[in-house]
């Protein structure tokens, strides 16, 4: 059994966060382990309250975690303010795992701020340098990179300046575009376009997460970072396509739509 950790917040209507994340882990067949860093009030119409756990308990819940189920893969999500974010870079700094998966969480779709402005440089100077690959969507790849992005060549020159704030590789996130969803893949060498067909709903809360998770899922299972974001990208479209709409707002995304049960098994 391999195994994977979510560092994210948690998400009440369990749509995006701690929870979509270890339904992703749950829907690859890996098992799911989790530090929360911030509870939310929330549900598919959107924010209600941010409540931050202290900087110590973050400490204490990344040693539990390492010192006896040490993860094969890490997927960092939401990461709201400084003190956290030192937390974790210190507990990445002392455990040294080398599959460490960035998603800058900054704003939630209903437009509330889950990364403190303030908080940005932190996570830049303080995790990026730490991780395999961050996976920004096109808001994001912009505040990380200093200016708005429009189309695929933005993407390309976003990734670059990610990449030179210490990131070993990049994926900038195209889904925001139109046309087919396109992803921007980069190491530094080579850009790689990864694209899948665009699912015309409006059922997507979560897809970030869940997209990361399913990338340090795959590289928990023994892929490589490439062949990871290529079955996340399927995983992701999947879920999409086989979205719940569920509640009064931005329903989520089915994580177990690729996961038949029979019997006492799961075939994957």
């Amino acid at each position: 059994m391999k195994l994977a950790l979510t560092i994210a917040g948690s998400d009440s209507g369990g749509g995006a966060g701690i929870q979509a994340d270890l339904k992703t882990y749950s829907a690859h067949g890996v098992y799911g382990m989790s530090v929360i860093t911030s509870i939310t009030a929330q549900n598919t119409t959107g924010v209600l309250g941010i409540e931050d756990i202290s900087p110590e308990m973050v400490a204490l819940q990344i040693k539990a975690i390492f010192e006896d189920l040490y993860p094969d893969a890490v997927k960092i999500g939401m990461v709201s303010n400084e003190g956290i974010i030192e937390s974790i870079a210190g507990g990445l700094k002392n455990y040294k795992p080398e599959k460490v998966v960035l998603d800058p969480v900054m704003i939630s779709k209903s437009g509330n701020h889950l990364l403190k402005p303030e908080a940005i440089e932190a996570l830049k100077r303080k995790l990026i340098p730490l991780s395999l690959v961050v996976t920004p969507n096109l808001m994001e790849a912009g505040a990380l990179s200093g200016f708005e992005i429009k189309d695929k060549e933005d993407m390309k020159e976003a990734a670059k300046k990610i990449l030179d704030l210490g990131a070993k590789t990049v994926v900038v996130k195209g889904g925001h575009l139109t046309g087919d969803a396109l992803d921007i893949f980069y190491d530094g060498k080579v850009f790689y376009e990864i694209t899948s067909e665009r699912i015309n709903t409006e059922n997507t809360h979560g897809t970030g997460c869940t997209f990361s998770s399913a990338i340090a899922a795959n590289l928990a299972l023994g892929y490589d970072l490439l062949e990871s974001i290529k079955r996340a990208k399927n995983y992701i479209t999947g879920a999409i396509k086989h979205s719940l709409g569920i509640g009064h707002g931005v329903g989520p995304t089915n994580h177990f739509w690729n996961c038949h049960v029979r019997g006492d098994e799961c075939e994957y």
